[in-house]
């Protein structure tokens, strides 16, 4: 066995301030905390690139005696606790006596402090646990500490560092936290230069969680004030009706600290059983009082965890406290309408620009692509002229088709099977496609996508080949009608064919999405649709714009914590935008170092089912055409994106087989 060494003062506070220094926010943690125990009434904290350059703490606390500051950035050196008594009856946050002397370790510190009666402060540097400078300076009173380049001496742990925009989110989230639990402290953060908030430390919890979430977070909340057994319940939570999508805004406080409590969370969620949303949570802020010695607060090394005594009261009071809240609170809903808009007072809206019909036939798709072929400047591949066959006769035009159950219907153009060339050039010929089918003994069979090949609209910027592959003309497609209000019934070359609506624009809306080829669909909101999302949501979003602009959208994000859609899909204007913007947020932040659409596809799931038009939905002949066609060219749209087939087919021999005609 190797001989056993006494590790170095160097290498144990090395070790020892890992446990304790993660990241620049533990950092800023412990030293708010110091802060607030040093009864600071004001507190600034600043940060610049995350945090991992520049750290600075502010406060106008009791401030440092001029022979104590050193004695402060000792290992286990503390003013909160003399005995062992004392550990049962913790108020302060800090105290353990760490917290300096690991950030010290790790990093480049600058202290300047002032107790009121000193003439003098004091100005004191360290670099890696080694004293630079201790020596008298004018300062005002209390204490401002500065850290820069966290992790200097430490590579291997700089490089686990995440970017600078995730950090200083992390950052903001803590301070956050603090700035709800003590609202009698005015607390400002800045980042980059840049005031994020400001909490006025007027002592109203009110006041304080309006700072940091804003006026439409604050008026769904209801008060609460319950208290039993000794453990008071106070604060404030959210109306069943505007509950979150996820639990990133329930905020629980024990005694004055923030805490992860799965416990109190699942109090909480009991509380709202069968009043609230499947997929939906509730959001609080609850301030949790009780004696010190019913809890061990020093379960974790960043004591952000708490041990209850007796569970069992914890979650009794915090149940109990929400459903008092409840039964004073009414939960009777104030209906909201839109606000007439007043036409003399307010500019016209510019006008919308028609966006295309979700089935648009496909003759009209290749219009539009050769418009916008001619507009890029892309030059027109050269046709195939193959075997010759008859011309195919011309659809007669039908009538404007009027708006029907909320979709946009748009007049069918007169088009021909065929594509009609000029009369000085030669007419394209096609050849008949074979249609091919597989047999099954029932007399039943599905369709063969090789029966229905067509070619799909070339991608506008990605033109590949120099050629144009061979076109194959559609069948003639004859619309019998509906049955049950969901199966689109087509006669076509001999055959029967039975197609699931729902289940085929949901896949045309699914292929859409997946391509990011969505940008020709996004339109623009006269009133853009405003969304309270956490920090790290916000910057997945940010990372991933140009990929959400390909499914078209587009966000504001000039008012942090809230951000703004300003555009959204066509075919999603009539769902839940809010719960699918947060859905999206949500999958890009699971995923943000692998942004692939792959990841994506449970989200592009559920928008496509939501966008799709539904059973029993009104659709005219025109439209079921539309959608017919687009199933016959796409040999993609052959199941749902959940499985399910889009159609199947009877041909005419097994029809008249079951008649015993043949």
């Amino acid at each position: 066995m190797p001989p056993i060494n006494v590790l170095s003062k160097e290498i144990s506070e090395l070790i020892a301030a890992g446990e304790v220094i993660e990241r620049p926010s533990s950092v800023i943690k412990e030293l708010v905390e110091n802060s607030i125990d040093s009864g600071a009434r004001h507190i600034t904290v600043e940060i610049k690139n995350g945090g991992t350059t520049y750290m600075r703490v502010t406060d106008d606390g009791c401030g440092i005696a001029f022979d104590d500051v050193p004695k402060a950035f000792l290992r286990h050196a503390t003013s909160k606790i003399v005995s062992k008594d004392d550990l049962d009856n913790i108020f302060t946050l800090g105290f353990r006596g760490e917290a300096l002397a690991s950030v010290c370790a790790v990093s480049k510190v600058e202290l300047m402090t002032k107790q009121k009666i000193d003439v003098y402060g004091t100005r004191y540097v360290i670099e890696g646990s080694a004293e630079i400078a201790h020596e008298e300076s004018g300062c005002p009173d209390g204490t401002t500490i500065i850290i820069r380049d966290i992790f200097y001496n430490v590579p291997a742990r700089a490089k686990f560092m995440k970017k600078d925009v995730t950090e200083a989110n992390a950052v903001s989230s803590i301070v956050q936290k603090i700035a709800l639990s003590h609202p009698d402290i005015a607390i400002k953060m800045i980042r980059d230069n840049r005031v994020e908030f400001n909490s006025s430390g007027d002592g109203e919890l009110y006041s304080a969680v309006y700072a940091i979430f804003g006026k439409d977070f604050v008026r769904d909340l209801l008060p609460v004030e319950y208290e039993e057994n000794g453990i008071k319940v106070s604060g404030y939570t959210i109306k069943p009706l505007y509950a979150k999508f996820n639990r990133s805004f329930q905020n629980f406080f024990v005694n004055g600290r923030y805490v992860k409590s799965k416990l109190c969370s699942v109090a909480l969620e009991n509380s709202y059983e069968n009043m609230i949303m499947t997929g939906k949570f509730p959001a609080c802020v609850l301030m949790i009082d009780m004696h010190p010695s019913q809890m061990d607060v020093n379960i974790h090394p960043t004591k952000a965890e708490v041990r209850f005594i007796n569970e069992k009261q914890v979650t009794n009071a915090i149940y109990f406290a929400v459903k008092n809240a409840f039964a004073e609170g009414g939960l009777i809903y104030e209906f909201e309408t839109k606000q007439q808009r007043d036409w003399f007072k307010q500019p016209e809206p510019e006008p919308v620009v028609q966006q295309e019909f979700m089935f648009t036939p496909i003759s009209d798709i290749a219009k539009k692509e050769e418009e916008l072929r001619e507009i890029e400047d892309i030059p027109k591949p050269a046709p195939i002229e193959v075997v010759s066959k008859p011309a195919a006769p011309v659809i007669e035009p039908v009538e404007p088709v009027v708006p029907v159950a909320g979709k946009i219907v748009q007049e069918i153009q007169t088009v021909s099977v065929s594509e009609v060339k000029e009369e000085t050039e030669e007419p394209v010929i096609y050849e008949e496609a074979p249609v091919i089918e597989k047999e099954d003994t029932s007399g039943f069979k599905y369709l063969n996508a090789d029966s229905f090949e067509a070619k799909t609209p070339p991608v506008i910027g990605n033109v590949q080949p120099a050629v144009e592959p061979k076109k194959e003309e559609l069948p003639e497609i004859k619309v019998i009608g509906e049955a049950f209000g969901l199966y689109i019934i087509v006669e076509t070359e001999g055959k029967l064919v039975m197609i699931d609506k729902h289940a085929a624009h949901e896949r045309i809306i699914f292929e859409r999405l997946k391509s990011r080829n969505c940008r020709q669909y996004s339109q623009k909101l006269l009133v853009g649709i405003k969304l309270l999302l956490t920090g790290e949501e916000i910057d997945a979003l940010e990372n991933d714009a140009a990929l959400l602009e390909d499914m078209g959208f587009a966000f504001d994000f000039s008012e942090k914590p809230y951000i703004t859609a300003t555009a959204l899909p066509t075919f999603l204007m009539d769902c839940d935008a809010e719960a699918i913007i947060c859905e999206v947020a949500e999958n890009l932040r699971s995923h943000k170092l692998n942004p692939q659409s792959s990841y994506l596809d449970d989200v592009l799931h559920n928008m496509a089912c939501k966008a799709a038009i539904k059973a029993n939905d009104k659709n005219s002949v025109q439209e079921m055409k539309a959608l017919a066609e687009q199933v016959f060219a796409d040999e993609k749209i052959r199941h749902c994106p959940h499985g399910r087939p889009v159609m199947f087919t009877m041909t005419k021999a097994n029809i008249d087989h079951q008649f015993k005609r043949t």
